[in-house]
């Protein structure tokens, strides 16, 4: 069987000019984000404990703990809220359409009964108050005009909610059943964020106009500002209230984060802390969100990055979490002393990850775009995007040299290397195989058939070209010449993948219509076949280090491991390894496989042997 040992999760999905939300529960310091159409549970004391929840169908917005901790209710772009338990494999308690356009945020009542919503209503309702268990409305909330960005609940008797958005409005209302009370009209710009304190006693609005005022809880009358001297240079997209409602964290487009000290009658804010972004200086390190939690501060970067402060220590540099935030496309293992892997993403982001750590470090892929492959040698990566650039890139310590850039004429199908020769490499493009050797062509070769994946041999000696008809070409290299040696002819579909495995005894071939077959590599026979395992097309293909396990990555989310010598049927499946599918795979030793997928995350899985 094989076990999940570790989960590199995705980062938050993020939008400029647009504050995200993120939020948690003190008891079990989980905290929740939303990327895509998953809602991503993590744990803040450790990390690499993941769970993610995929059941909504359109791209998730918000995600909130109720105050018991036993329930979270999520929110989509299409205005449905869904309330699931957090045991029991995430069991659906109720749906509920609530508004007719986008949720921009929700919040529970403190004693879990009633939940309120807010965002667009497309001309109907901004605003919707419901009970959790009936979907019944409780309440009537006129007064906005546009997009409601922001909505609060009062954590004490009597109930209020306090509301803001995209008309420069905060409005509050009394209740239960809710109705308008007053408008309040201080800002002049984008109403980002509202939110009470946890003790009540006030709540704090913040805007794109740079300030943050503060509030009554009770009677919504204005009690003082945060101060302007050393404030904000930029919009102020959220705001987070310490859990002894002495202080706030606020984050803002100007890329840093501030903590206040709110004088106990709320007449002003004074500035406690700045925490500066250490980054490169891009727009992606404009903060976009925040949450005071516990012990711990977060805030998360446009470019999707988490950095984790200590609240007793806010000197202490701040510990990151980052992840992909599209498709990982390529997964592979840097051939050094210590295990380290590589993974892309399509929009062009290299992560390194340590098994066991997790997160290392992003590498500044600016100089090349896209990414559609990449392979790592020993001490440099050639990648290649969607144009007609193969890019051979050196590896300096923990970052990238200057790239060269090689143009092959026409978009690579498929890159492999010599490994015991590295400067030596194949590029597969449709017609037929470009041999590079460093960064200069050594020749172009017409083969006379579509080409859709190529290996070759460690040595460098022998190259094996898979067509779109299904055949297999075996080449012997030599210099700037191919010479044809074999034509193995089995696969029923175009050939996806071709890896040779590290004893190169044998090779193994993988195609469109889900099968995948180990060759023997001198005699040319099938070694292993009716590996009919998958459902849909097979994406990628892995050996472990002594030879013996063949894993199979496929678009119908499962990884299924064969072994050489035993017939197909005693496979081991993981099933559902990643909604949407499996891109890639690596085995980092004999006992674990990495696999990343459409969902973002990069997970590995220990392999129990019967």
């Amino acid at each position: 069987m094989a076990t999940l040992s570790e989960t590199y999760a995705c980062a938050p999905s993020t939008e400029r000019g647009r504050g995200i939300l993120i939020s948690g529960d003190a008891k079990t310091n989980n905290i929740l984000y939303c990327t895509g159409r998953s809602v991503i549970i993590r744990n803040l004391d450790n990390p690499l404990q993941v769970w993610v929840y995929c059941e909504h169908a359109y791209p998730v917005t918000v995600a909130r703990y109720s105050p018991n901790g036993e329930w979270i209710a999520s929110a989509d772009i299409s205005g449905t809220v869904r309330i699931w338990g957090t045991h029991n494999e995430f069991v659906l308690k109720n749906e509920f359409r609530v508004l007719s356009g986008r949720i921009d945020d929700l919040q529970w009542s403190f004693d879990g009964m009633r939940i309120v919503a807010c965002g667009d209503g497309k001309g109907k309702s901004f605003v919707r108050a419901f009970m959790w268990d009936s979907g019944s409305t409780v309440g009537d909330f006129d007064g906005h005009s546009r997009r409601v960005l922001s909505c609060a609940f009062k954590p004490t008797r009597p109930f209020r909610i306090a509301t803001c958005g995209e008309d420069f409005l905060a409005n509050f209302y009394d209740g239960p059943p809710f109705k308008f009370n007053m408008s309040i009209r201080d800002h002049s710009n984008f109403v980002n964020c509202v939110r009470f304190s946890p003790d009540g006693s006030k709540f704090i609005t913040v805007s794109s106009d740079r300030k943050g005022i503060i509030y009554d809880g009770k009677t919504g009358n204005k009690l003082g500002e945060l101060s302007t001297e050393d404030g904000h240079k930029g919009s102020i997209y959220a705001v987070s209230w310490s859990p002894d409602s002495k202080q706030v964290l606020t984050v803002s487009a100007d890329k840093s984060a501030k903590v206040w000290n709110i004088v106990e009658d709320g007449s002003s804010g004074t500035v406690n802390k700045t925490l500066a972004c250490t980054e490169s200086g891009g727009v992606e390190d404009m903060l976009v969100g925040c949450l005071w939690q516990n012990d711990y501060l977060l805030t998360i970067s446009l470019g999707g990055t988490i950095y984790l402060y200590s609240a007793k220590d806010l000197d202490k540099s701040p510990l990151s979490l980052s992840g992909h935030m599209k498709n990982i496309t390529v997964l592979t293992l840097l051939n050094r002393s210590e295990k380290m892997l590589l993974s892309s993403s399509y929009d062009g982001v290299i992560i390194r990850w340590i098994p066991g750590m997790g997160y290392s470090g992003k590498f500044e892929g600016k100089q090349f775009g896209l990414i559609k492959l990449l392979v790592a040698g020993q001490d440099e990566v050639i990648a290649a995007g969607f144009d007609n650039k193969v890019y051979r890139v050196p590896l300096h310590g923990d970052n990238f040299g200057p790239a060269e850039t090689v143009d092959v004429g026409s978009q690579p199908k498929d890159v492999t290397l010599a490994l015991n020769n590295p400067e030596f490499a194949i590029v597969a493009i449709e017609s037929g195989v470009v041999l590079l050797n460093g960064s200069k062509i050594v020749s172009t070769i017409n083969l006379g058939f579509i080409v859709t994946a190529a290996a070759m041999s460690p040595d460098g000696s022998e190259a094996i070209v898979g067509g779109q008809d299904g055949k297999l070409h075996m080449y012997s290299v030599s210099g700037d010449t191919v010479t044809e040696q074999a034509v193995l002819e089995k696969h029923r579909g175009a050939i996806t993948v071709i890896r040779y495995s590290p004893d190169f005894s044998m090779f193994a071939s993988a195609d469109l219509n889900r099968e995948a077959v180990v060759w023997d590599r001198a005699s040319k026979e099938v070694k292993l076949n009716n590996m009919l395992f998958n459902t849909a097309r097979i994406n990628c293909l892995a050996w472990s280090p002594d030879s013996t396990l063949v894993a199979t990555g496929s678009l119908d989310t499962c990884v299924i491991i064969y072994e050489v010598g035993k017939p197909a049927s005693s496979r081991r499946t993981i099933k559902g390894a990643h909604i949407g599918g499996v891109y890639g795979l690596v085995f980092i030793d004999q006992e674990r496989v990495v696999s990343s997928g459409e969902d973002g995350c990069v997970r590995v899985w220990n392999l129990i042997s019967e």
